[in-house]
This record gives structure tokens, C-alpha cells and sequence, in this order.
């Protein structure tokens, strides 16, 4: 059963969610806002920068989620 692990440094003022546990790379997709992708393109995480300095109502995530059944 996979897991979510988040992740907040207030030091840093930074925030990371995982949904996978997957070799990764991050890709920038909105000011601040990273995806964790895979080198097959799959999403398995995100990580926001200066989260405080973000305004909590208006910050989005563009991300695509695909909900897989159990097994």
C-alpha cells in the first residue's frame, strides 16, 4: 500500500508532498510550484517554495491526478 508523506521546513519555507517514492526529478509549472516527475513523465509528488509568501485561497496546484483501484 503506498503512502503520503509531507514534508514542511519552516526554516526553508518549504513544502513537499510524495506520493510515490520514486526516482525523480522536479519540473517548474507555476511560480514557485514544482511537479516530482519521473523520467516517464509520471507525477509522484510536489513541492511549493516560499509557501508562506503565498496567498493560501488563491494558491493552485496544476496538477492531474489518476486514482488507481486496488489491487
Amino acid at each position: 500500500m503506498a503512502s503520503l508523506k509531507v514534508w514542511y521546513e519552516k526554516e526553508g519555507d518549504y513544502l513537499e508532498v510524495l506520493f510515490e517514492d520514486a526516482p525523480a526529478m522536479l519540473e517548474e509549472v507555476s511560480d514557485d510550484v514544482f511537479e516530482r516527475r519521473t523520467p516517464e513523465g509520471r507525477v509522484v509528488g510536489f513541492a511549493v517554495f516560499n509557501v508562506s509568501k503565498h496567498d493560501r485561497d488563491a494558491l493552485s496546484l496544476p496538477l492531474a491526478v489518476t486514482a488507481v483501484p486496488a489491487a
